[in-house]
C-alpha cells in the first residue's frame, strides 16, 4: 500500500469463540485486498492464538488489539475464552465483556476507526460506536436459515408461525436444549436493532435467499451475504490448523460403531476435556478391529485440506456453519449428525438443498446406513451429484459478493459523513469504482464493472 493511500479503517469486535474470530479474521483478509485496514480485539488468550495465522505481509492491514477484560477469581484471564471454558462460566465471560465497555469507549477514541463491526453477543458495542458518532454494523457468522429462524422468534409473537417450517427446531430440540438462554435471544435482537441500516452475514443468496428476504423483512434492516470467507487449505500449510470436529458428548460410541459398521476407511476427529482419553470412550477393542481402514486423532486436524483431498467422498459432521461451507465449497456430502445452537437447523438446510442427510438416531444401525448411502449412491439425484452442482455454482461466483460487501461498507461510512468519500464522480468511465478523500485521491477498490455505487 503506497503511503499517501487513504484505507477505510474498521475496528472488530467478534465473540470471544474461535468459531466466531475466524470468521472476522477470514472477512479481514479478504477486504484488506480491497483497501481496507482491520483491527481486531479480543481477549490475549484468543489474540495469542492468532498471532501465528497472520502473515508478515497481512499484519500491515490486520492488527491485534487487547480487550484488557477484567480478570476475577471466578474468571481468571486463562478462562477469557470459551476453549476450554466451563459451561456454568459462561455467564461469567458474557458479564466480563459486559464490563469492558470503558475500554471500548477508549480504543474508538484512540483508533478513530470509519467503522465498527460486532458480533451478536456484544449489544453494548453499538452503543459505545453511536456515542463516538461511528456507524456500526452486525457481522453474523451463522448461516441465514438458522439466524432467521432465531431471529423470527426475537422480533416476532410467539403465537406467529415461522414461515420455514422444514428448517426448524423439533419439540425436543427446544432453546434450553440446544444450549440458547433467553438473554442471549435479548443480545441479539438488541444487536440486530442496533446495527446501522444493514447486517453482514456469512452466507451465499444462491443458497439461502429466501431466508435472507425473510430477514431483511422482519427487520428492516438489509442483511447483505459475505459468501464463504473461507480459507483456503494451501494458505493453511504449515500454521496450526483452525478447524476441528466438536467434542461429541456422549454420542462418540455410537458413532464409532455406525463407522465400522458401515465398512467404510474414515478419519475420526475427536476432542476430549482430559488428555489422552479418547481410547476410553471408544469400544473396547475399537481401534484394533479398524487400524487398517481407520484413524482415529484425539483433538485437532486440518479439516479443510482434508475436505479438499480427492479421496474423500463424506463428511460427518455436527453442522457448524462454518463446516457445512467449507463442505460445499470443497464438495463433499454431509452425513449430519447436529448436536445443540445452530446445528440442528443448518442440518435440515442440509437436507433442504439435497447435499446431505441428517442421521436419525434410533439405536439401530442408522449412522451405518447414511455413510453407505452418502459413499455408494451414483446418479443425477445423489447427494454427492447435487453437492457438486451447489459447489461448482459457489466457486464460479468467487469474491463478488466480497465486491459488493465493500462497496455497501464504504457507502454507508460516507453515508455517516465521517470520510468524505464517494463523490459523485466515483464511478470512472470503465466501470470501476474510485473513491476519493479530501485530503488525497486514490484508486480504491477495484473490479466493480456494471455496478451504479452511488444512488
Amino acid at each position: 500500500m503506497d503511503a499517501g493511500q487513504r484505507s477505510v479503517r474498521v475496528l472488530m469486535f467478534p465473540w470471544l469463540a474461535y468459531g466466531h474470530i475466524s470468521p472476522f479474521l477470514q472477512l479481514a483478509r479478504t477486504l484488506a485486498r480491497r483497501n481496507f485496514m482491520f483491527y481486531i480485539a479480543s481477549s490475549e488468550i484468543n489474540l495469542a492464538s492468532m498471532r501465528g495465522k497472520i502473515s508478515e505481509k497481512e499484519s500491515d492491514s490486520i492488527k491485534l488489539v487487547d480487550l484488557h477484560i477484567p480478570a476475577s477469581p471466578e474468571l481468571p484471564s486463562h478462562y477469557h475464552t470459551t476453549n476450554g471454558l466451563p459451561p456454568h462460566l459462561m455467564p461469567a465471560l458474557k458479564e466480563a465483556m459486559d464490563l469492558c465497555r470503558p475500554r471500548i469507549s477508549a480504543l474508538l477514541k484512540t483508533l478513530m476507526p470509519d467503522l465498527v463491526l460486532y458480533d451478536f453477543l456484544h449489544p453494548s458495542v453499538p452503543e459505545e460506536a453511536a456515542a463516538h458518532d461511528i456507524p456500526a454494523v452486525l457481522f453474523l457468522s451463522t448461516g441465514a436459515a438458522a439466524s432467521s429462524y432465531f431471529i423470527h422468534h426475537c422480533f416476532e409473537n410467539h403465537a406467529s408461525e415461522y414461515p420455514f417450517p422444514g428448517v426448524s427446531l423439533r419439540e425436543s430440540e427446544c432453546p434450553k436444549s440446544t444450549g440458547i438462554k433467553a438473554s442471549d435471544f435479548d443480545r441479539l435482537r438488541e444487536c440486530v436493532t442496533r446495527s446501522c441500516q444493514i447486517v453482514l452475514i456469512k452466507s451465499f443468496r444462491e443458497i439461502e435467499g429466501k431466508y435472507l428476504g425473510y430477514l431483511s423483512t422482519l427487520t428492516g434492516k438489509k442483511f447483505v451475504p459475505v459468501g464463504t470467507v473461507f480459507q483456503y487449505p494451501e494458505t493453511m500449510k504449515n500454521r496450526e490448523h483452525d478447524k476441528f470436529i466438536e467434542w461429541l458428548d456422549e454420542k462418540v460410541e455410537e458413532i464409532a460403531l455406525g463407522l465400522e459398521e458401515s465398512g467404510a476407511n474414515f478419519i475420526l476427529v475427536l476432542r476430549s476435556p482430559e488428555r489422552g482419553k479418547i481410547q476410553e470412550m471408544l469400544p473396547r477393542g475399537f481401534a484394533e478391529r479398524v487400524c487398517e481402514r481407520g484413524m482415529v486423532v484425539e483433538g485437532w486436524a486440518p479439516q479443510a485440506s482434508i475436505l479438499s483431498h480427492p479421496s474423500v467422498g463424506g463428511f460427518l459432521s455436527h453442522c457448524g456453519w462454518s463446516s457445512v461451507m467449507e463442505a460445499i465449497h470443497c464438495s463433499v456430502a454431509i452425513i449430519a449428525v447436529p448436536m445443540h445452537l445452530d446445528q440442528p437447523l443448518n442440518a435440515r438446510l442440509v437436507e433442504e438443498l439435497g447435499i446431505g442427510e441428517e442421521v436419525v438416531r434410533n439405536g439401530q444401525g442408522n449412522l451405518a446406513v447414511v455413510i453407505r448411502k452418502v459413499l455408494l449412491e451414483t446418479g443425477e439425484d445423489s447427494l454427492k451429484s447435487k453437492m457438486r452442482e451447489w459447489s461448482k455454482r459457489v466457486r464460479e461466483k468467487g469474491e463478488e459478493d466480497a465486491d459488493v460487501v465493500a462497496v455497501e461498507l464504504v457507502t454507508l461510512c460516507e453515508r455517516s459523513g465521517g470520510m468524505g468519500l464517494l463523490p459523485s464522480n466515483s464511478v470512472n468511465g470503465d466501470g470501476f469504482f474510485i473513491y476519493k478523500t479530501d485530503r488525497v485521491n486514490q484508486t480504491g477498490l477495484q473490479g466493480f464493472p456494471n455496478q451504479t455505487v452511488v444512488k
